[in-house]
């Protein structure tokens, strides 16, 4: 049973960053494409980045600039470099091999002062 495991979430002042990182277990992680997603409170979950074993990457608007994904296959992880976040990014953030539908137990993320 394939696992994914979020970490780096936390409370940071807007303006700040924050890097989430979503280690997966098993050998075929350099297989899978990742995605990155958030569920702020009272919404429903939303995509925020992408990247296929290849290494190309997608955003959505609301990360354009802001956010970077990037994975190291040879530590099996993926992960979420977040600048100047925005209250508006507050939420639980997941990341989920696109491949399978699995995903992890979420890292939560709050931006406030």
């Amino acid at each position: 049973q394939v696992q994914l495991v979020e970490s780096g979430g936390g409370l940071v002042q807007p303006g700040g960053s924050l890097r989430l990182s979503c280690v997966v277990s098993g050998r075929m992680f350099s297989t899978y494409a990742m995605a990155w997603y958030r569920q702020a409170p009272g919404k429903q979950r939303e995509w925020v980045a992408g990247m296929a074993s290849g290494g190309a990457t997608n955003y959505a608007n609301s990360a354009k600039g802001r956010f970077t994904i990037s994975r190291d296959n040879a530590k099996s992880t993926v992960y979420l470099q977040m600048n100047s976040l925005k209250p508006e990014d507050t939420g639980v953030y997941y990341c989920t091999i696109v491949q399978l539908g699995i995903w992890g137990q979420g890292t939560p993320v709050t931006v406030s002062s």
